[in-house]
């Protein structure tokens, strides 16, 4: 029976399990993971994943609900403001591209405030607009719509929340004149602004703050074993010194600035073909449109900017999506040459992904598939950092698995194909949103093959399953992270203080999940039955660590293992040798 497409990944299942963790320990305040504490992100993400609980239960289907009604929000706000600034047609076609595009699909799949963050920021601009707008009828309204963006953008991802529309903000009033005009800081209401804001974003920062001292310190270094408290931590580390590659610890990669702004290709794809005809539009603020155009291009060239500055990922520059489907939108409904070459282009490029997917069919299409797809793959555990990292770890034989996936997305890119070939103007742009469906379905079929690979659930299966004990997990918290969510209890952790709750663990009376080889020996020999969980690849160390001839293995399921110190029958200890 093929499971459902809503297993927590490894990764997935940290945001879950803090929010859980808020919902049953009634602080709200400060986030935890394993009892402690986790300071470097707000808190909204978590609180709305926390209230969907309360609603639908602790599930993994729950926690992603959140995420799936921002894609659908931001999708429709995108429309929207498009729709005001430049009519209908333009409208479909932007909401189109927002929806439909590679990079919203692949960095909504996990549990990362960035759609919400991106949905706050285009709300906030289109506020911006509207409240400087003659015609509009309630400016006042507007503008404390933007205030209230703001505010929730805060709670969502800090600074930037801030700094991205406020920046975008301020260089187009200079390029349109209007920075020193008093009638446009009447009708923006700064100072009432700045305090709606405050209101909504304020107070959670204040209380963490006071409970998790000390409260001001203004150190610029950042180094193993250093506590700080929250503010310094939240604000100096992960802001300032992570935007000047200084942070510490340095649990992130930084992608090469000439990917980062190429890969925006991808990230947009289909609708990337017509990047060319944005360029032939008028970015002049003479009406309405113009002036959107205008705010498009500051909006997008401000964070691109930004960002090969910093360090940066590839879901970074997710906040400009919605400025760049707005002019993809304008020019699409413009037409021209530049869109008929992006038709023909299009269809020259889904044709040879459809032939590559049939011809990769048909060689795997006899081959045998035992156990699960981990058997087939070359981890490359360096590169998981980065949005697609394991595709490195795929193989051709690994393919095998994914048959049906594969023909799928042959068939949604044939479709894609033969309407750009046939078609142009409106009718070929729904056939590329109908092959992106298609292709997304494919791709959803290709994640619940993979599921026993990027989630253990599995293994918490097993250990439910087994005689009651404690948990291990080998490495920091996040390789297995879902186990704790599918247990839904606390463990330890080997050799694990480090990455994101290294911090934490500096701070006064952080508890002692931390163990090391010789803590793990004294426990495995101890009468409390245990579950060590660890990569499959880990066996001989841990065998030469706890001297262990015959282990007790609980299941190997995705490259992943768990073990216990004693048999799941009768207390047995003839498998462990000193």
């Amino acid at each position: 029976m093929v499971s459902p497409p809503s297993l927590m990944d490894d990764v997935d299942a940290v945001q879950a399990q803090i929010a859980r963790n808020m919902l049953t320990s009634g602080d709200w305040v400060t986030a935890r993971l394993d009892g402690v504490a986790y300071l470097e992100k707000a808190p909204l993400v978590y609180w709305i994943i926390a209230i969907s609980y309360k609603i639908f239960g602790v599930h993994d289907w729950a926690a992603r609900i959140p995420i799936a009604l921002s894609v659908l929000a931001l999708s429709w706000l995108t429309a929207a403001f498009a729709t005001w600034a430049f009519g209908r047609r333009v409208g479909l076609y932007a909401g189109l591209c927002m929806a439909t595009c590679v990079g919203l699909f692949l960095f909504t799949r996990i549990l990362i405030p960035d759609v919400m963050l991106t949905f706050t920021i285009a709300l906030a601009l289109w506020a911006f607009l509207r409240t400087l707008d003659e015609e509009e009828a309630h400016p006042g309204f507007w503008a404390f719509v933007l205030a209230a963006s703001l505010g929730a953008g805060l709670l969502l991802k800090s600074l930037v929340a801030l700094v991205f529309p406020i920046a975008s903000a301020l260089i187009y009033l200079l390029l349109t004149k209007q920075l020193f005009v008093a009638r446009t800081w009447r009708r923006l209401r700064p100072f009432s602004g700045a305090l709606i804001a405050l209101l909504i974003a304020a107070p959670w920062h204040i209380l963490a703050t006071l409970r998790n001292p000390p409260y001001f310190n203004f150190s610029l270094h950042s180094g193993p074993g250093e506590y700080h408290g929250f503010l310094w931590f939240y604000f100096i580390n992960e802001q300032l010194l992570r935007f000047l590659n200084l942070r510490y610890p340095r649990d992130y990669d930084t992608v090469p600035r000439p990917w980062f702004w190429f890969l925006h290709l991808l990230w947009l794809f289909p609708w990337s073909v017509y990047f060319p005809a944005v360029f032939k539009l008028s970015f002049k603020p003479a009406d309405r449109a113009g002036q959107t155009r205008l705010l498009a291009l500051v909006w997008i060239g401000f964070i691109l900017i930004f960002f090969t500055f910093s360090t940066t990922q590839e879901y970074y520059s997710m906040p400009s999506y919605p400025a760049l489907a707005l002019l993809l939108g304008s020019a699409m409904a413009a037409g021209g040459d530049w869109i008929r070459r992006g038709n023909r282009v299009l269809c020259l490029v889904v044709a040879c992904a459809a032939i590559v997917c049939f011809g990769i069919f048909l060689h795997v299409r006899s081959l045998p598939t035992p156990g699960d797809i981990s058997n087939a793959l070359v981890p490359h555990p360096g590169q998981y950092k980065l949005s697609l990292g394991h595709m490195q770890d795929l193989t051709l034989d690994s393919f095998a698995y994914l048959r049906l996936p594969l023909v799928v997305a042959a068939v949604a890119l044939l479709v894609g194909a033969l309407g750009n070939l046939r078609w142009t103007g409106q009718r070929a742009f729904l056939a590329s949103a109908l092959m992106m469906v298609g292709f997304f379905h494919a791709a959803r079929l290709a994640m619940v093959v993979f599921d026993p690979y990027l989630s253990s659930r599995p293994i918490a299966e097993a250990i439910r399953k087994s005689l009651p004990g404690g948990l291990i997990t080998e490495g920091h918290y996040y390789p297995f992270s879902s186990v704790f969510f599918y247990l839904g209890k606390d463990g330890l952790l080997l050799n694990g203080a480090r990455f994101n709750l290294e911090y934490g663990a500096s701070a006064p009376k952080a508890p002692a999940v931390f163990i090391k080889d010789a803590d793990l020996l004294e426990l495995w020999d101890g009468p409390q039955r245990w579950y060590l969980v660890a990569t499959a690849a880990s066996l001989p160390r841990l065998q030469q660590v706890l001297s262990l001839g015959q282990p007790n293995i609980v299941l190997v399921n995705g490259g992943k293992m768990v073990l216990t110190n004693q048999s799941n029958g009768p207390p047995d200890r003839t498998t462990v040798q000193r």
